[in-house]
């Protein structure tokens, strides 16, 4: 015999079927189907020959009476029914009451204090006190035989722990009004325990429902679920009903259940959904998936499986089509993508495009869509049309961010942003920054995805006074550049940037031939360049890997004689992962400039350790050669190195450090007098990346250097 899941069955939590009472069950040769649970139809109680026996026959020749003649008949009746005493003589007398012929109260007398119902109520506390109990689950050890060698079922600790997340008993915390409610808990996961079997494999299970009383009468009801799983079903084939695709074992091996294994819901549906998933990932947009058919056989306990599927028309990419409120026409979306027209369709390009559009920021909603064409590509396929469905959002944007350092003193920097002034993807920014040593302001043009996807070209003019233990320096800059990035969508293990820097500085120096602090002006040029290989695993808060850059500035100085020179700079950081909490990261840099004399060098141009981004427990570009005066004068060569672990518990970490630098004023970078500082930190991580506060102190502290250093910003330190 055998029974059939009819392609009907409804998926709800992780079961074939609603309950057991929502399988159809067919007999393969009789080609009706009975439900369990429905009610028969029921027997007449008598039939139409004896309903017609007991109806008196009417004379088809006697003469009908008229209306009044019916109603003369019915008051006839009445009145012989009454008696002699007329229709009231069945009511009782109404007895001698004062009361009521006296006239009504006035309404002023009357009590009108508002109905207090608490005395006829229970409190919250005596509900939730009124009933306890609690549950036990029993039959249920018997799984782990039936399934400790399948992948499929994985035994009682899975039910179990399935049904107490989805239990009303257990969502009840012990806890009832009354007995009813208890009761009516019980019966609701009898129902969800038999799902979740039945879920596992086990049609045939039933479960049956008991509430112990305590002895005595005192104590906490216990209520008693026992289970009868029944046999396991295993699948016996494997069938799908769908025409050849390529390659032809796509569908196949996209499924990961096998015959033999049990018939586990939550695994057949994860393998249906991964048809839907993988067939658009390889050629196949139009991809529909069926109804299941599964037939059960009770005496072999096992089941075979047919799944429908039309995967559609084997299709490459075809054209971009817009729609909607445009925010860019198509040849920049095309710039965009990942893929050209004729390539296979793969799915996953097409997410990779619409984020890539959301990233952008100037859209409210932007969906992207396949159409068929029907016209052939290579390849035997067909084009499939991409239809951007747009709706533009606000172009324009303010931000702002605000930072501490010991020794730069507070920070804070806004900019208000208009993405699209000049179509598309040309940007203008204009931002401020305000803080106790460092005033400014800047104005940015930058053009997104110039050319190409990630690559920007940035113009930019800014003025900008300075006022550090270092120097200070008033500074008018422009500088140009091209640059070839990563994002959070696509981290590129590669990245570079190259381009100009035209700077007019008036700076403050100690001068050492006169022995006093003076001014000059400088007039630079430089070509500065950068390039990035990035092993790690994320962008902003890295746990493995590893990232190598260098950066290399060519750079002449203009002032009194010109001065060419090149400045250097090479970073190394890594990150390794002990455990789940833990991560130790390490960071080296390593700078030179060489070909020019220090006084022929800006000072703000020149090599600087300490602060947050540096040697932590120094205060901002404390580190270093010093003037008579205790005061940075920079240097042209650097050393820095750290080192940190990094532990994190939910949305809160803690790190400790040590750091340690040393900058020279010769170009060779040396070690001979390196400085250290320790220090703890905090991290609360957000979506945007954690926010930090560290804490530093130097070891061996000099005159003039900080006890304590503290630093706030957004990032890790490296």
């Amino acid at each position: 015999m055998f029974l059939r899941l009819s392609s009907v069955c409804c998926v709800v939590l992780p079961a074939l079927c609603a309950s057991p009472s929502a399988f159809a069950l067919q007999s393969p040769g009789q080609g009706v189907s009975a439900q369990p649970g429905a009610v028969p139809a029921e027997r007449p109680i008598i039939d139409d020959e004896e309903f017609d026996a007991t109806i008196p026959a009417i004379d088809p020749d006697a003469p009908m009476g008229s209306i009044e003649d019916w109603d003369a008949l019915q008051a006839e009746l009445e009145a012989q029914a009454a008696g002699p005493a007329g229709p009231d003589a069945m009511l009782p007398p109404l007895p001698d009451d004062p009361d009521i012929a006296a006239p009504l109260e006035p309404l002023d007398s009357f009590d009108v204090e508002p109905f207090d119902d608490s005395r006829y109520t229970e409190s919250d506390d005596a509900v939730t006190q009124a009933v306890r109990y609690s549950y036990r689950i029993e039959g249920l050890d018997t799984l782990n035989a039936a399934s400790e060698t399948e992948p499929g079922p994985d035994g009682a600790r899975s039910i179990r722990a399935r049904f107490e997340e989805l239990s009303a008993l257990d969502d009840g915390d012990g806890k009832a009004s009354n007995g009813a409610m208890v009761s009516a808990r019980m019966l609701e996961d009898q129902q969800l325990l038999a799902d979740l079997l039945i879920g596992e494999c086990f049609f045939d299970a039933t479960v049956n429902g008991a509430i112990e009383f305590p002895e005595g009468g005192t104590g906490p009801l216990v209520v008693v679920l026992t289970a009868s799983p029944g046999p396991c079903y295993r699948l016996a084939s494997i069938t799908f009903n769908a025409p050849p695709v390529e390659p032809a074992d796509l569908i196949a091996r996209n499924f990961v259940p096998r015959p033999g294994q049990p018939l586990d819901a939550e695994r057949v549906l994860a393998a249906e959904a991964n048809i839907a998933v993988a067939l658009p990932e390889r050629g196949y947009p139009f991809v529909q998936v069926g109804q299941r058919d599964v037939l059960l056989d009770p005496e072999t306990e096992s089941a075979d499986y047919t799944l429908p599927v039309a995967p559609g028309p084997r299709s490459s990419f075809g054209d971009i089509l817009t729609r909607g409120s445009t925010v860019f026409e198509s040849d920049h979306i095309t710039k965009l993508a990942r893929f050209r027209k004729g390539d296979l369709y793969d799915s996953r390009l097409v997410d990779d495009l619409r984020k890539a559009l959301v990233a952008t920021g100037l859209y409210s909603t932007v969906a992207v869509q396949p159409q068929p064409t029907g016209v052939e590509a290579p390849g035997g396929t067909q084009y499939a049309d991409l239809a951007v469905d747009q709706e533009a959002g606000p172009a324009r944007t303010l931000a702002a961010n605000a930072g501490y350092g010991t020794g730069q003193g507070i920070r804070a920097q806004g900019s208000w942003t208009h993405r699209n002034l000049f179509p598309p993807e040309g940007a203008l920014i204009v931002s401020a920054t305000a803080g106790t040593q460092e005033q400014g302001a800047s104005a940015t043009f930058r053009r997104s995805n110039a050319g190409r996807r990630d690559r920007a070209v940035e113009l930019s003019l800014s003025a900008l006074r300075s006022d550090f233990a270092a120097y200070e320096a008033f500074t008018g800059r422009l500088a140009g550049r091209v640059s070839y990035y990563s994002t959070p969508i696509w981290q590129k293990r590669i990245t570079y940037s190259y381009g100009f820097e035209l700077l007019g500085t008036n700076e403050q120096d100690y001068n050492f031939a006169l022995g006093q602090r003076d001014r000059r002006t400088y007039y630079v040029a430089a070509l500065p360049g950068q390039i990035t290989w990035d092993r790690s695993n994320d962008l902003l808060d890295p746990t493995s890997g590893f990232r190598l850059s260098a950066q290399l500035s060519p750079e002449a100085s203009l002032g009194s004689g010109t001065q060419f020179y090149g400045r250097g700079l090479f970073e190394a950081t890594g990150y390794y992962p002990v455990g789940d909490s833990i991560v130790l990261a390490g960071r080296a840099r390593v700078g030179s400039i060489y070909g020019a004399d220090r006084p022929d060098i800006a000072p703000s141009r020149r090599f600087y350790a300490g602060g947050g981004g540096s040697v932590r427990g120094f205060g901002y570009q404390e580190l270093g050669p010093k003037d008579p005066d205790n005061r940075p004068i920079g240097g042209r060569s650097l050393v820095e190195a750290a080192a940190e672990v990094r532990y994190r518990f939910g949305n809160y970490g803690i790190v400790g450090f040590v750091d340690a630098g040393q900058v020279s004023t010769r170009s060779t970078p040396g070690f001979d007098d390196l400085r250290y500082g320790v220090g703890i930190g905090g991290r609360f991580y957000t979506n945007f990346g954690p926010m930090r506060l560290d804490v530093a102190t130097p070891i061996n502290r000099r005159p003039g250097e900080s006890k304590v250093a503290i630093y706030i910003s957004i990032g890790q330190a490296f």
